[in-house]
């Protein structure tokens, strides 16, 4: 098991959420994600990640798998420019490499802003750490176990 998955499935345990990760044959877009589960492609929570130009850090958008994220209305959110964060950066602040970035069990603190459309189904997935692997979550409980916001940011 890859140090990025257990450090997931620890995070998913210690906060006492059902920990119930999936294998697929590859669920690095979040079309591939729903396919692989049999849901509807909204209820996969994308992990986005842009670089705050003025911060240098990394800010994480979690959005639903059919939305797009609007770079005007996340800038406002965050509060300064966005640009592309590069994949050093990625795996700097979250440990985790594109294509796997998981809403927790990040190995650095990072902001992060929740698509409100999640929160129209009882439950969501989201990658567990690897292209490969995804879990189950109640999307409520996502603003606290990620200390996010839910706000609007996307087209």
């Amino acid at each position: 098991m890859s140090k990025s998955l257990r450090r997931v499935r620890a995070a998913l345990e210690a906060a006492g959420v059902p920990n119930d990760v999936r294998e697929t044959d590859g669920a690095r877009t979040a079309q591939m994600a729903a396919d692989a589960v049999g849901c509807a492609l909204d209820q996969i929570a994308k992990s986005i990640i842009f670089r705050g130009e003025a911060s240098g850090e990394a800010i994480l958008f979690l959005t639903a798998g059919g939305n797009q994220v609007d770079a005007g209305k996340a800038s406002a959110l965050a509060g300064e420019p966005l640009g592309k964060a590069d994949a050093a950066l990625v795996r700097m602040q979250t440990g985790f490499a594109i294509g796997g970035v998981s809403p927790v069990g990040h190995t650095s603190p990072i902001r992060t802003f929740v698509d409100p459309k999640l929160m129209d189904y009882d439950i969501v997935w989201a990658a567990a750490g690897t292209p490969n692997h995804v879990f189950h979550i109640d999307p409520a409980i996502l603003p606290d176990l990620t200390t996010a916001k839910v706000a609007d940011f996307t087209v």
